[in-house]
């Protein structure tokens, strides 16, 4: 699975320029905060950030370190379920829900051991995925999408209880999600 439609998708339904004035991490440009366009090496505007500049940062920061790329071989819709998650909550965050679903999905460590939840997707984490997906067979794979689904807007409607002023995007988060 390439992600290029993925990251296409996203640049579109992020949009350009946007700078409102309840969102916590300032202005964006496709999706893109000002903080990680600086971390990612862009010193411009962030209002002139090249949409290319942002489909580089989403695949190498959302895709590629995160391993949602090696996840894709086994689970691609799981992969791509990762990626939306990733984009909007953080990578470590999606890579999180997953450990933590899986660990739920073991039947008390019957069919693997728990694993570290660390928000790390490395080789004991797809060994209990490949496991999964051995075990259960092809359904496993839309559990695990509805589950980390779950997962995420059960976090969407959290930081709108905490934050009152993050209400103002809870209908677009829910609304714009995979799954």
């Amino acid at each position: 699975m390439d992600a290029t439609d993925l990251i296409e998708d996203v640049i579109d339904r992020e949009g350009g320029y946007v700078d409102h004035p309840a969102d916590r991490g300032g202005p964006t440009r496709f999706g893109i905060t000002q903080a990680v366009a600086r971390a990612e090496g862009y010193d411009g505007p962030i209002r002139e950030l090249p949409r290319s500049f942002a489909a580089t940062l989403y695949r190498r920061r959302y895709w590629q370190v995160p391993a949602f790329d090696r996840v894709a071989l086994r689970a691609p819709a799981l992969a791509a379920e990762l990626f939306d998650t990733g984009v909007n909550m953080g990578p470590a965050v999606a890579a999180t829900f997953l450990q933590r679903v899986l660990n739920a999905l073991n039947r008390e460590q019957r069919d693997w051991a728990d694993i570290v939840v660390d928000g790390n997707i490395a080789a004991k984490t797809l060994q209990a995925l490949d496991a999964l997906l051995a075990t259960r067979g092809p359904a496993a794979e839309a559990v695990l999408v509805r589950a980390v689904n779950a997962l995420q807007g059960e976090r969407y409607l959290r930081l709108a209880e905490l934050r009152p002023a993050n209400e103002a995007f809870l209908y677009g988060w829910l609304a714009h999600r995979a799954g």
